[in-house]
């Protein structure tokens, strides 16, 4: 009987804390804050990018800070800058979503892992990036949350990885910060946003909300 007590406590385990999870992520998602002051002067733009699952920061290269860009391996052609955080495993192994494992999901979400900085670079716009209209203070500060999540070497230079990109036009830089079900890629993007006085979630891991409140 104690046996079978025991398996009925780790089963409900199971099941309640995945929906606890869920349930208190959406509430926290739902909850708006830095709403919008139409009395500011909102005179750069910048863009959020999704894969349906994991949120980017695309600025214009011209919008960039002098201190965030140095150090990164940036073509003179290119116009805009994506930046994601992730962890390092399921950065490296998991390129498509076809790559994806358990072992990957779970190792990312539950144990402490190194993180990354994922800098894609694009020649032109996309149609399916989502606008966001921000004044110069809140670009300097997002600059800012950006630069000071990469890793810097003895030093103070940004650590690239070699190689490891999934195409000609991205990298890979070594990032402050583990990953875990608190803390995703999109929390992070979501803190990057809510650090800058921009409006953003309360705390969210998903990329909806955050997308949905500027579409």
């Amino acid at each position: 009987m104690r046996f079978l007590n025991k398996i009925f406590r780790y089963v409900l385990c199971l099941l309640i804390v995945p929906g606890v999870y869920i349930i208190g992520s959406l509430l926290l998602t739902s909850i708006t804050v830095n709403k919008t002051d139409d009395n500011v002067s909102l005179v750069n733009t910048i863009y959020l990018n999704t894969n349906g699952i994991h949120l980017d920061i695309v600025i214009p290269v011209h919008q960039i800070d002098e201190k965030l860009i140095t150090g990164l391996n940036v073509e003179e052609e290119a116009r805009y800058l994506s930046f994601g955080w992730g962890d390092e495993n399921f950065y490296l192994n998991t390129p498509t979503w076809g790559d994806l494992t358990f072992k990957n999901a779970f190792g990312a979400l539950f144990f402490k892992s190194n993180t990354l900085i994922h800098l894609t670079k694009y020649f032109q716009k996309h149609s399916n990036w989502v606008a966001v209209n921000v004044t110069k203070e809140q670009l300097t500060h997002l600059n800012y949350y950006l630069l000071n999540s990469f890793k810097l070497d003895g030093r103070g230079e940004k650590i690239i990885l070699k190689d490891k990109g999934y195409s000609f036009n991205d990298e890979f830089y070594k990032a402050k910060g583990s990953y875990s079900c608190l803390k995703t890629c999109n929390s992070w993007v979501n803190s990057a946003f809510k650090t800058s006085g921009l409006k953003s979630c309360y705390w969210t891991p998903f990329d909806f909300e955050l997308i949905n409140k500027y579409e």
